[in-house]
């Protein structure tokens, strides 16, 4: 096992996920997959990342939903969460609000589309 920390990507796009782990190991960062919130949160239970790239809009559990999870239980709340998200474009045909956004409790975020060398920026900066 490696001392690296680990960073779980979670999105319901598998290329996307594909893009940024190919970017972060690219970076000899460690990476884990998952494709929705409950998958997620299972691959969290096995071994908790140390940062958890998380999109917002998925199916089974959005990213708000297990953000709040991760952020108020004292087992994985210092997991730094960087939100991934296009809800600002989303907001008029989707359940998704701006509320939502601005009442997180993520350590940051990323728009999309994602601008790799800016999220591997942020990475750095939160992982030192």
């Amino acid at each position: 096992m490696s001392n690296k920390p680990l960073i779980l990507v979670v999105d319901d796009d598998p290329d996307l996920v594909e893009s940024v782990t190919m970017k972060l190991e690219s970076m000899n960062f460690r990476t884990a997959r998952a494709y929705d919130g409950v998958e997620a949160m299972e691959q969290i239970q096995k071994e908790k990342p140390a940062l958890v790239i998380l999109d917002v809009m998925m199916p089974r559990k959005n990213g708000y939903v297990l953000c709040d999870e991760l952020k108020k239980s004292d087992a994985t709340k210092d997991i730094i969460v960087v939100l991934l998200t296009a809800v600002a474009d989303a907001v008029p045909s989707t359940s998704y609000t701006h509320w939502d956004g601005k009442n997180t409790l993520a350590d940051d975020y990323v728009p999309k589309p994602i601008d790799l060398n800016k999220l591997v920026e942020i990475v750095k900066d939160h992982l030192g």
